[in-house]
């Protein structure tokens, strides 16, 4: 995403801003994932605990790893997986095989997977990329139905492994409000966009003026709703 600089440049050269929101995870010195769902109300930590254990009751644990510890049959596995999550809804992945093969050899430490193993098979796969100061996560997949499963993989797994490692941040992707009682609250985000025709150009303009001020109407409207005691009236990130 744009910061300061990058923005401020972006207009000298007469590119439009569009303000958008995310959902992203701060780690404000968690000890442990029991210490962080300290910080929820009474009901949330409940509901949190619920879905883990949930994952837990089928018989469903979890392997970390890393790209250079996934040999191709495992690759094969995480993006047959991942292709089926698209493919459900009609649509082919934008990870080709290829890319998990060649992630996996150039970036063996920031390539990172969080296998779903039910038994001696693997039913799920979360995967992320991660640095020094944050996560992040887009994809994933599953071919079998248990409940809360995908909020265990994509986000509890993804928050206990920032805390484990001391990372910053969680950026799990974009959209889903369901989110927000897990723990993630509106961040604001900024692009750059250059329109060439001038008529397309203005209006567009004008509807990104709009457009501001309703996503941090949004945003502010959201973080009512987090789960944190004494934090739902904090700033937006």
């Amino acid at each position: 995403f744009l910061d300061e600089p990058a923005r401020a440049a972006c207009l000298r050269r007469g590119w439009l801003l569009r303000r958008d929101c995310q959902f992203h995870w701060s780690n404000r010195g968690y000890t442990s994932f029991d210490d962080y769902l300290a910080t929820f109300t009474a009901e949330k930590r409940k509901k949190a605990r619920r879905e883990r254990r949930r994952v837990a009751e089928a018989g469903v644990r979890f392997e970390t790893r890393f790209g250079g510890e996934l040999d191709e049959g495992l690759l094969e596995r995480i993006y047959a997986l991942h292709r089926d999550t698209f493919v459900r809804h009609g649509h082919e992945p934008y990870l080709t095989r290829a890319f998990f093969s060649e992630a996996a050899r150039v970036m063996p430490e920031s390539l990172m997977v969080k296998l779903a193993v039910h038994g001696r098979a693997v039913v799920a796969a979360a995967i992320f990329f991660w640095c020094e100061e944050a996560l992040f996560g887009r994809y994933w997949g599953a071919d079998a139905d248990y409940h809360s499963l995908h909020f265990e993989a994509c986000y509890h797994q993804g928050i206990e492994f920032c805390i484990e490692r001391r990372l910053a941040r969680f950026e799990p992707g974009t959209q889903g409000e369901h989110k927000v009682s897990r723990g993630f609250e509106p961040a604001l985000t900024w692009s750059a966009h250059y329109i060439v025709d001038p008529q397309f150009r203005a209006a567009i303009a004008d509807y990104l003026t709009r457009e501001a001020g309703a996503v941090e109407a949004y945003a502010h409207e959201v973080q009512a709703h987090v789960p944190y005691r004494g934090r739902r009236t904090a700033g937006v990130v």
